[in-house]
């Protein structure tokens, strides 16, 4: 019998559109011979809707017609299957079960915690990031914080939320001239570029920082680095087991890799990425591997480990990094805890196909939902039993 993978896309997000991007491809590349398919597309209005069609990217040109067309639903356990109910008409009517899901969205408000939280909740299996790895993994703040804990390299920064900004607009504008021109601006909880920009001159922040604002509440203002290399690696597995992909250099004339570049220059036929490595016809993508010397290639290796694990990460990262290509310095720029294309061509070159990657990200999945479950999560006593009101309960409570 197959297992029935749940694929969840969509969602109320800015990256709403990469995240189809990203599940289309998946689920086209995902063995059918092993595993049986269940698309679950969350709209922007967060309304749930299944069905095969689902599956083909062209159905995404009339969104409207194709929520129409399918059947809205909502994700319950019943009994001890995980089911998807029709939430239209007087019966809840049971449209497909499921036995794992595999979340691959994008971006606040469903790659930051929630749905892993949902998930959690309902007791399912789901690839990727717990809900605390996903929160940490969301909030370039916090992920910096816990990453110098870790005596992990990140370049200096300055972070406010916009009550302070407007408050103490001056002295958060010191702050971020010590950290000297030129610098980055970034929403803190998004992904893709959105809402970043790269300033040059100290007349030109305060028109950065309202695009970030439009974007988020929370801002970082980070030092821009001085001959600068980007390059990624990716992680995949969990705190037993993690293999790290092929190191690739990013590609782009711009001062930093941005949305167009990752999204808008190319990509092909069916989903699948054409033009993701190197420069071809002229756009922009990632040189794999890396020109690199060994030491610098080893230490962005380490560092890739340690971070997952310090971030509490599972299923598959890609981390960003800036070189200083004279002093040799190394930075961790930020996790992407789901990552467009699931980094799946920086595995490929190392001879890890992505249905290949695929199958060990459900399989590490549904390994580690068994030995979870092994674990005590509760207790059989029940303290209400004998709970008489509030009268005299006062001391008698011991946790």
């Amino acid at each position: 019998m197959k297992i029935k993978v749940g694929v969840l896309f969509g969602g109320d997000s800015v990256e709403h559109e990469v995240s189809i991007i990203t599940a289309v491809q998946a689920m086209e590349y995902i063995n059918k011979d092993k595993y049986e398919v269940v698309p679950i597309y969350i709209d922007k209005e967060r309304n749930w809707y299944t069905g095969k069609e689902l599956m083909k990217m062209e159905t995404y040109k009339d969104m409207e017609l194709l929520k129409e067309s399918l059947p809205k639903v909502c994700l319950t356990k019943k009994d001890s299957e995980f089911v998807l109910m029709k939430t239209k008409g007087l019966l809840n009517k049971v449209v497909e079960t499921i036995d794992v899901a595999f979340p691959i969205v994008h971006g606040k408000g469903v790659e930051d915690g929630s749905l892993a939280g949902f998930l959690d909740t309902l007791g399912i299996p789901y690839v990727g990031p717990s809900m605390l790895g996903a929160s940490i993994g969301q909030d370039k703040v916090v992920q910096k914080q816990v990453l110098q804990i870790e005596k992990i390299p990140v370049a200096r920064y300055v972070w406010f939320y916009e009550r302070e900004y407007l408050m103490q607009k001056e002295e958060i504008l010191s702050k971020i001239n010590k950290l000297g021109y030129p610098v980055i601006v970034k929403p803190a909880r998004l992904g893709s570029s959105i809402g970043i920009n790269y300033v040059k001159k100290a007349r030109d922040i305060e028109r950065a920082l309202e695009d970030a604002f439009a974007y988020d509440e929370k801002i970082i203002v980070e030092e821009a680095i001085e001959n600068l290399v980007e390059v990624d690696c990716a992680v995949y597995g969990n705190q037993d087991h993690m293999e790290t992909s092929l190191i690739g250099e990013m590609l782009t004339t711009n001062d930093f890799l941005t949305f167009e570049d990752k999204y808008l220059s190319g990509g092909g036929k069916k989903g699948k990425i054409t033009k993701m490595e190197g420069t071809k016809n002229g756009h922009t993508g990632f040189e794999i591997p890396a020109k690199l010397d060994k030491k610098i290639e080893e230490e962005i290796y380490d560092l890739s480990k340690r971070a997952f694990r310090a971030l509490n990460l599972k299923g598959v990262t890609r981390f960003d990094f800036l070189i200083n290509k004279e002093t040799k310095q190394v930075y961790i720029n930020e996790p992407n805890t789901i990552p467009g294309s699931l980094a799946f061509f920086f595995f490929t070159k190392k001879g890890i196909s992505y249905e290949q990657l695929l199958d060990t990200l459900i399989t590490l999945a549904i390994k580690e939902y068994k030995e979870n479950k092994k674990k005590i999560s509760s207790f059989e006593s029940n303290i209400l039993s004998t709970y008489n009101g509030s009268k005299g309960v006062k001391g008698k409570m011991h946790y």
